[in-house]
Parts: structure tokens; C-alpha cells; sequence
């Protein structure tokens, strides 16, 4: 029977189908999800972007509008949003707000989240970004593409600012870029953050970790080749955990070998993107195997491939 490697993906599984899973198991993987973050939305400030919706501040005709679209760069802002628009907002005057609407996002995952939601409540809305990968390259194209957005001044003339939704921990490359003092005046785009989520590690993240590595580690071993395992994190959130388990600090690198945690076996680390592998190597001195050129299973699944080519010599 053909070995399966071993895939651990620090996520919780999406339902009813998750695409990590399926691309995995028909790449020959065996996939395991270990929830990482739990998350709790902050009702206060869903409460705040509904009233924006339901008072109309977002109307195109309306001479008093005060936002020019909306910025997404989590499934889990976007989740937030879509309850509050589903359950609180008044559904005509939502709809109405969605004409001359950009929602700018970052990678296809978060796009698909709220492509549901514009199908079904914002139907005049569009959605841009879906393919920069990353919050510099977000923003960069926010720049090209709000600065010649036709709608994006308010009644007196005054180019709108932009709402982002965010967690409490984030970058602030996106909010930094739009407003440089570095810009010409005229090309600043303003940025409020909203925080609609808080996010923690879960208690039990660390003893699931361990669980899975000491199996891996007892596993019979016949030395008949190496045997190999991928972990794939897709948050800051955690690693110091992760690591931890793995028996590496600050000190210790594996040189690109993988972490060996047992004779003739290894762990190999993957990162959902450059914000993650930028903490690993920053806080930790630890630089991952791969690093997704895109935010997906494509981008991940590609760069495992890629890697064991090079280091089998193919």
C-alpha cells in the first residue's frame, strides 16, 4: 500500500467541505486539522457597521456617506460581517448600499467567503484583490484602483476614506501604505479599523500538537527509508507552541534539513505566506521549508512538491 504523508493543518476544518482536505487527500497526503484560535466577534462594533448600513452612510447617492468601501483581509472579519448583514441589517437598505461598492480582499479563500454573501445580500458590490496574496500587495492596488474608482468622493468632493475590518492582532502595512506622508496628498486613501473579532490560541492547541507528534515519533520504523511529516500553519498565533513541541527555540535551526524528531523521521514546516514565515524567522530565528507563493492549497501543496524535488535530487 502506498505511504500517505502525513499533513498536519493548524486549522479548524471548514464545513460542510474544507478545500485543504480534499487537495490534500488526492495529492496522496493524509491530512489531520488541529484548531489553533478560537474566536469571539465583538458585538459592539458589529453593532456600529450595521448601524452604518441601516442609516444609509453607505449610499452611494447619499451626500452624507461616509465610507467608499470596505477591506477584508481574514475569513474571519469576513464571517463577522456576513452575520451581522444576514441577521441585523435591514435587507433593502443593504442592498441598496452594495450599488458603486468596492470590498477590497486579499487571496481566493476570503474572496469565495464573501462572493456567498455579495450573491445574497450585496448584489451590487464588487469584489477586487481577490489574487495580490498579501497585505502589501492589497494595498498597492488599492492605491491604483480606489484613486480612480468613479463615486469615491462624498457630496462636498471629498474622496472617502475606506473601512477595515480587522482582528485585534494585525499588520498595519495596509492603513501605513494608504496614508503615507510619503504620497502626494491628492493619492492618500484614509483607513479606519474596525476590530469585529479578538482571537486566542486554544487551550487545548498544544496538547492536540503533542498528541500527533509523539504518535508520529512511536511509530514502528523498519529503516527502510526516511518517513516525513508536514506541518502547515497558517498564524503567527501559535507557534511559539508549535516550536516548543518540536523541541526548537531561538538558538536551534535544522538548516533546512527538517526537525528530526526521531530516528529516520522528520518534520517540515509551511507557511500559508510571508506574514507568518516573517514571524517564524523574526521572533523565533527559525526559517520555514516553504512558504506559499499564493494563500492556498494550490500555493502550499506546490511548494512541498517543489521542496522534496530539490532535496531528493530530482
Amino acid at each position: 500500500m502506498t505511504h500517505k504523508t502525513p499533513t498536519l493543518l493548524l486549522k479548524t476544518k471548514s464545513t460542510p467541505s474544507d478545500a485543504y482536505d480534499e487537495y490534500f487527500t488526492n495529492k496522496n497526503y493524509n491530512p489531520l486539522f488541529i484548531p489553533v484560535l478560537s474566536h469571539q466577534f465583538h458585538a459592539a462594533n458589529l453593532a456600529h457597521i450595521r448601524d452604518l448600513f441601516n442609516t444609509g452612510a453607505l449610499k452611494h447617492d447619499n451626500p452624507e456617506r461616509k465610507y467608499g468601501g470596505l477591506i477584508f483581509t481574514s475569513q474571519r472579519a469576513v464571517e463577522g460581517f456576513a452575520r451581522m448583514i444576514e441577521e441585523d441589517a435591514d435587507e433593502q437598505i443593504a442592498s441598496d448600499s452594495s450599488k458603486s461598492l468596492p470590498l477590497y480582499t486579499v487571496g481566493p479563500a476570503t474572496s469565495r467567503s464573501l462572493s456567498s454573501l455579495v450573491t445574497s445580500h450585496l448584489p451590487h458590490a464588487t469584489i477586487h484583490g481577490t489574487d495580490t496574496g498579501n497585505g502589501e500587495n492589497l494595498a498597492r492596488f488599492i492605491l491604483e484602483h480606489y484613486n480612480n474608482l468613479a463615486g469615491n468622493k462624498n457630496g462636498r468632493g471629498e474622496k472617502l476614506p475606506l473601512l477595515f475590518l480587522v482582528g485585534e492582532q494585525r499588520r498595519d502595512i495596509i492603513p501605513k501604505t494608504l496614508m503615507s506622508g510619503e504620497l502626494p496628498e491628492g493619492e492618500r486613501i484614509g483607513v479606519e479599523e474596525v476590530v469585529v473579532y479578538e482571537t486566542c490560541v486554544m487551550e487545548s492547541f498544544e496538547g492536540d500538537f503533542t498528541k500527533v507528534i509523539d504518535s508520529y515519533k512511536s511509530e514502528d520504523y523498519d529503516g527502510g527509508g526516511e518517513k516525513v511529516m508536514w506541518v502547515v500553519i497558517f498564524s503567527p498565533t501559535g507557534c511559539d507552541a508549535m516550536l516548543r513541541v518540536l523541541g526548537l527555540d531561538s538558538s536551534s535551526n535544522d538548516n533546512g534539513n527538517g526537525v528530526l524528531v526521531a530516528p529516520g523521521k522528520r518534520v517540515f514546516v509551511a507557511t500559508i505566506g510571508p506574514t507568518t514565515r516573517d514571524h517564524l524567522r523574526l521572533k523565533y530565528g527559525f526559517e520555514p521549508h516553504v512558504c506559499a507563493e499564493k494563500p492556498s492549497q494550490e500555493g502550499i501543496g506546490g511548494g512541498i512538491e517543489r521542496f522534496m524535488e530539490g532535496r531528493n535530487g530530482k
